[in-house]
């Protein structure tokens, strides 16, 4: 590359006192460590307390994730009612409540209720004072069971079905023509109930 005219040539300063403007990272090996035993004393003086609380099972976001089935923020208020569990109480027993989630299908409740009923089975609250145990502690052989600190495991996504012929009805079936229907019938349906309404009206009157 050439230059033309009677411009100043490029004499940039990059390098000036670069020293003092790096950043290093060379404690990164000891901080590792450290976390690690920190972590480590942490989990000793929690005992037999879970590692993780307890979420629900949820579906991915969008037409793209929603295979997906992830752990979601909390269990709602629906939930924790089908499986008797008051919300104070799921609060102290290390399952996590959102007031803002909304049940949108009884297939995903269900899923999240047996979640719920399958942890509950499984939980042993150690009373503070064995002497004295309060309303909802273990109690007896409970406290000698065997116990884990593993989180209980999302259900899968989509249950694996054998191959199967497929049948006449299924072939037969217009699976675009009919969701069209539904939709068009679900859009107009105020509509037809007004006119209906309307043309019980004028007959009524015709009639007196």
């Amino acid at each position: 590359m050439g230059f033309a005219h009677n411009n100043v040539l490029h004499n940039n300063h990059f390098r000036k006192d670069w020293q003092r403007r790096v950043r290093t990272w060379f404690d990164q090996p000891g901080r590792k460590l450290r976390r690690r035993t920190a972590r480590k004393a942490k989990a000793s003086t929690l005992g037999v307390r879970p590692l993780t609380l307890l979420r629900p099972a949820v579906r991915g976001q969008t037409v793209r994730y929603n295979r997906k089935v992830r752990e979601g923020r909390g269990f709602t208020h629906a939930e924790l009612k089908e499986a008797g569990i008051g919300r104070k109480e799921a609060r102290g027993v290390g399952i996590v409540v959102d007031h803002r989630r909304r049940n949108l299908s009884e297939e995903g409740k269900k899923i999240n209720v047996e979640r719920l009923q399958a942890y509950k089975t499984r939980l042993i609250v150690f009373p503070r004072k064995a002497s004295k145990p309060k309303k909802g502690d273990s109690t007896g052989d409970d406290l000698k069971a065997a116990t884990t600190r593993l989180a209980l495991a999302l259900p899968e996504s989509i249950p694996a079905e054998a191959p199967r012929k497929i049948t006449s009805t299924e072939r037969d079936f217009k699976a675009y023509k009919t969701l069209r229907t539904n939709r068009a019938n679900a859009r107009f349906e105020g509509v037809r109930k007004a006119r209906a309404a309307k043309k019980e009206e004028e007959e009524a009157n015709k009639k007196k």
